[in-house]
């Protein structure tokens, strides 16, 4: 039977395991499928996903909900889940709540007919996993290098919501913080900030040579004329979303150790990054 105040959630990584968790506590049903090879709280159910859907109202999907080959991202499942036809159809009439709908939406005709919401392309999901992210960043910088980040130089290219996190933490940690940008007002705050600013475009002339690089840019920056000048010395930490901005295979020729850091969130602080999701859910629940 439907529990016009239930939510299903299926697949997905420990932030969505950490989003039916807190909605659980907010009192309200949960059931979830595509968790098999977890242990969860005895409150929530774990049915399939038929059933999930059924009994429910709201529906979670993951972020990023679509893996290759049209598989829906379920890591903690025992089976490979088609986004076809058929899962879409159990849709119909529900509130489907998912992160990256225009890769969603191709994978069946159905969805145009059903209510989705796209959490993942909110501002406030964005400016809150900034920190998550910058903190994911450091972690990763901590353990891959051999010094410390105090007194370490360090690049950051891009002065975006995780560029301007990332460089406010990189300098309370004692860092050596240049930060590159193309916009002339951003390259305004960042000297009043107190970091060294320097435009993407000097950035194939710059002589100074840089222990960690944090790149932020959805764009190739670090191409291989860039990468020559960088020195192998450096640890280049992307960030970006694909297609990224590191030319990874100039680089592995370059002896250049690259790290691409997608989804830290997720992997770093599945509970806040679930508490970001639900809190966005519930507002757009609210709204309508």
């Amino acid at each position: 039977m439907l529990d016009v105040n239930a939510f299903a959630i299926i697949g997905g990584d420990k932030r969505q395991l950490a989003t039916a968790e807190s909605i659980l506590d907010d009192g309200y049903k949960v059931y979830v499928a595509g968790f098999e090879k977890l242990e969860l709280k005895k409150e929530i159910v774990k049915t399939t996903i038929t059933d999930a859907i059924k009994k429910s109202n709201y529906i979670i999907l993951p972020l990023p909900t679509v893996l290759k080959n049209n598989y829906l991202n379920a890591p903690y499942s025992n089976l490979q889940i088609n986004l076809d036809d058929n899962f879409a159809r159990n849709m119909f009439d529900k509130k489907v709540f998912c992160g990256n709908t225009e890769k969603l939406i191709p994978t069946s005709k159905i969805w145009n007919k059903i209510k989705l919401y796209d959490y993942s392309k909110k501002e406030e999901f964005a400016i809150n996993n900034a920190v998550p992210t910058a903190e994911g960043a450091i972690e990763i910088a901590m353990r891959e290098c051999e010094f410390t980040i105090n007194n370490s130089q360090c690049l950051v290219t891009g002065f975006g919501r995780i560029g301007k996190i990332l460089s406010k933490m990189l300098y309370g940690i004692g860092a050596k913080v240049t930060v590159s940008a193309r916009n002339i007002n951003d390259l305004s705050w960042i000297n009043l900030l107190g970091y060294n600013a320097i435009s993407i475009k000097e950035l194939p002339f710059i002589k100074k040579k840089f222990d960690i690089i944090f790149n932020t840019i959805p764009a190739l920056i670090f191409d291989e004329h860039i990468l020559s000048k960088i020195g192998q010395k450096s640890i280049i930490i992307d960030l970006a979303s694909m297609p990224g901005g590191v030319d990874f295979e100039s680089a592995a020729l370059l002896n250049i150790k690259t790290i691409r850091a997608l989804a830290l969130p997720g992997k770093v602080a599945p509970k806040t990054a679930g508490e970001i999701i639900k809190k966005i859910i519930y507002r757009l629940i609210k709204e309508g």
